[in-house]
């Protein structure tokens, strides 16, 4: 095929009757550039994609390119910033040669320009805080993040029931291990009549799952206020779209707790968004930056769980792109999800890498113009193989492109810049803010201290002076102190965790030892 028919096929290709964004030009098989513009429809932004390839080879910057446009046509866009240089979005670019000659080849009207930002955080970085309670994770949701089996979910679901039935609300893991407890323990006759037993074992497991998550920082996530995911779908007065920024830079070696967060967002996301059918432009697109993260050592069910939310969530007008190196990165049963495919150049230093280019060039329609397996480890820096879906839905063309430069800064915001965004953003004064009402943590600590005080009440003697009075309210005191402490220390799930902490600091301490006998 000539080089003149395959730009003609490939105009026709990319010829869209609604609303689409530029995001470069087709360079031919020769290595000619084009004029022939590539484009991606708004209307099927919401059928999910992927953007893949190598370190250094521009894939950030093509993430860049796409939630600018989107916002600019008023949809709103939530990225996750794991590498921490996505905050340039924030302020506008700078012209120098590279960003003029590839304008020029693209036949684009470049313009500096700084989009509308939010930054949010589900750690101790600086936003918005996102978080929810334990009991809108719900028990099917909670157990699946634990790794837990049938037996130990249902249990958890009984758990759920039981304080539901009593008005015991679950805010953090505070409230759910104060609930653990109490079933094993002042409750445990209780609990076993009206729901069943629970083994200790079984709740010794979850326990120590929680544990693990809290070492992540897990606590973060829980508690209140809880974040109204609608707050992710604002416009600004002139009808662009913000740009909500989760800023993720210390997650990497937390995988469990962003796999947590993601799947929570998307549930929630999918439950309270309306059906919206097949809108012209999607309501809101999801980036997900270093994907892989999600998807390393996650459990059969947790990707069950992902597979169907992708598959469901496009019909209330959700987009989600993952982003990562590889398309392998990505289980099939997903990527077969995605209609929009964005591949920069793969590397080929190993035999498993050819492997992998071999693999990553099968994703992608057949093309008659392009030997993909070669030119994949060819492309430059800002160059990537593009398909997308047309507004019926049909696979485009392959096509080679010279990506759009971003309009904003390549680059970081300072941190005097970071904190002028933040100063004024209406979420982290909504947000921010330390608020812990009553809950189980309290109700059954006063439950516990009210039997306690009972107890005591019951079992002391009548007191026939008054000299005593002051002796006897001391133990009193003493009594219902010490009766509601061994009370928790007798529990075998506070046993098995005191167990586990002894070890750790003997294993600490008897370094120390070593050192000092050494010395």
């Amino acid at each position: 095929m000539s080089n003149a028919k395959f730009l003609e096929v490939l105009g026709a290709s990319y010829q869209f009757k609604g609303d689409s964004i530029l995001m470069g030009s087709a360079i031919c098989r020769d290595g000619f550039q084009s004029n022939t513009q590539v484009r991606l429809p708004l209307k099927t932004m919401n059928r999910h994609g992927l953007i893949s390839g190598a370190t250094g080879t521009g894939k950030t910057k093509t993430l860049q390119v796409v939630a600018e446009n989107l916002s600019r046509a008023g949809v709103p866009v939530f990225v996750m910033d794991i590498k921490g240089d996505l905050s340039g979005l924030g302020a506008p670019g700078s012209m120098n040669l590279i960003i003029e000659s590839r304008a020029k080849a693209i036949g684009m009207n470049w313009e500096e320009k700084a989009f509308p930002l939010e930054f949010l955080s589900i750690s101790e970085e600086p936003g918005a805080k996102l978080r929810a309670t334990v009991s809108e994770y719900g028990p099917v949701l909670l157990a699946k993040i634990l790794g837990l089996n049938d037996s130990q979910s249902g249990i958890l679901s009984m758990i759920f029931k039981y304080c539901d039935d009593r008005g015991l609300p679950l805010l953090d893991f505070k409230d759910l291990k104060s609930v653990l407890n109490y079933i094993q323990n002042d409750g445990k006759e209780e609990f076993k009549t009206e729901y069943g037993f629970a083994h200790t074992s079984s709740v010794g497991l979850i326990m120590r799952n929680i544990i693990k998550l809290e070492q992540q920082s897990a606590n973060e996530l829980f508690g209140e206020p809880s974040f109204d995911v609608f707050d992710l779908m604002r416009q600004t007065p002139a009808g662009e779209g913000i740009i909500s920024v989760l800023r993720l830079t210390d997650m990497q070696s937390k995988p469990n707790l962003f796999s947590t967060f993601m799947l929570c967002l998307l549930a929630e996301v999918f439950q309270k968004m309306p059906e919206l059918g097949d809108p012209k432009k999607p309501e809101l697109v999801i980036f997900i930056d270093e994907a892989h993260l999600i998807f390393k050592n996650a459990s059969k069910d947790l990707l069950d769980q992902l597979e169907m939310t992708i598959k469901l969530i496009r019909s209330k007008g959700v987009g989600i792109f993952f982003v990562t190196q590889t398309p392998n990165d990505i289980p099939a049963s997903i990527l077969g999800q995605l209609g929009t495919k964005i591949q920069h150049a793969l590397r080929a230093f190993t035999a498993k890498d050819r492997k992998a280019i071999k693999m990553a060039a099968e994703n992608y329609p057949y093309s008659a113009f392009y030997q993909v397996d070669e030119l994949i480890t060819q492309m430059g820096i800002g160059e990537a193989f593009i398909s997308t879906l047309d507004e019926k839905g049909r696979p485009t063309e392959l096509a080679h492109t010279l990506v759009c430069p971003p309009y904003s800064r390549m680059d970081v915001l300072t941190e005097a810049e970071i904190e002028r965004i933040q100063g004024k953003s209406e979420l982290i004064k909504k947000y921010n803010v330390d608020y812990d009402r009553e809950s189980a943590y309290e109700i059954l600590l006063e439950r516990i201290e009210e039997k306690a005080r009972r107890e005591t009440y019951r079992s002391e003697p009548p007191e026939n002076t008054s000299g005593r009075t002051s002796a006897r309210r001391t133990s009193t005191r003493s009594s219902r102190t010490t009766s509601t402490f061994e009370k928790v220390l007798k529990s075998q799930v506070t046993t098995t965790i005191a167990r586990e902490v002894a070890r750790g600091l003997l294993g600490v301490l008897g370094l120390k030892a070593t050192t000092r006998r050494r010395r």
